[in-house]
């Protein structure tokens, strides 16, 4: 692949349908296609030579559909900002997002209003797990009744699944910053188990999926930290200071994996 245009070495072996092509390889030249024309015609231009079977059940087929959609009433053209807003997050997420933000607003009223919890705060327990929730839900096969043409789109890997990431941290975040500031935690103790639950949620969906791998730590932390921190009535290691550097290494780890594996989006499995 050079700078800016595919090799025809390339472009030939994708037109053949060649298997010996490297998944990045596939997955590069997929998306420089859709918005480089010139090489979009010299693709058309091979698989006329290359693969004259193949080109003559397109002709067919477009000859068959042209009849049918001269006739069809164009769709409506949407805004810019609708546009663009789908590259990044999916109309699911929207109930799931406003929950998460219901949660910590709730979260936070309730550390305000000194419900007995004992120097334990609900929005520091809760903020290494609402995040995780938006994105399980922004990549889940269940909730999404367009993950099959989510998963077979040119950039349906590792980079859709950080846009709708980094989408739901812009949503969340803000809202722990003032839950945390209101109540007197500082942002490194929320933000470094925020992060690092998210990136482990990424890193364990590349091999489980991503809504498993939510649901599984989501469960985790319940039972491991959230019940025994409101039955001792006061902040653990997990969630104190002194645990920092733990956090900051699981995030490290989550990203190292979610780097390693990022071939593991692009496929069905990682929408369980």
């Amino acid at each position: 692949m050079s700078v800016e245009h595919a090799s025809i070495r390339i472009i030939d072996a994708y037109a053949r349908g060649e298997t010996d092509l490297a998944a990045d390889e596939v997955w590069a030249l997929e998306a420089h296609l859709e918005t480089c024309r010139v090489c979009r015609d010299r693709l058309s231009a091979s698989v006329t030579a290359q693969a004259p079977a193949v080109a003559t059940l397109i002709g067919t087929v477009w000859s068959d559909l042209e009849p049918q959609l001269a006739g069809t009433a164009r769709a409506p053209r949407r805004r810019r900002w609708s546009a663009r807003l789908s590259r990044w997050m999916t109309p699911v997420m929207v109930p799931w997002l406003t929950m998460v933000v219901g949660v910590t607003l709730l979260a936070l009223l309730l550390d305000l209003a000194d419900t007995g919890s004992g120097e334990v705060s609900l929005v520091l327990l809760l903020s290494p797990v609402l995040p995780v929730l938006g994105v399980a839900a922004s990549w889940s096969r269940g909730l999404d009744p367009a993950y099959e043409l989510t998963a077979s789109a040119p950039r349906a890997g590792l980079y859709l699944v950080l846009r709708r990431t980094a989408s739901v941290l812009a949503v969340v975040v803000p809202a722990l910053l003032l839950g945390g500031w209101a109540t007197g935690v500082t942002a490194a103790q929320w933000l470094l188990p925020c992060l690092a639950f998210t990136s482990t949620t990424l890193a364990l969906g590349g091999v489980v999926g991503v809504t498993r791998a939510a649901a599984w730590l989501v469960a985790g932390w319940a039972a491991v930290v959230v019940a025994p921190t409101l039955a001792a009535g006061r902040t653990t290691f997990a969630l104190a200071t002194d645990g920092l550097p733990v956090w900051g290494l699981v995030l490290a780890l989550g990203i190292g994996v979610v780097i390693a594996r990022r071939g593991a989006y692009s496929v069905l499995r990682a929408h369980r």
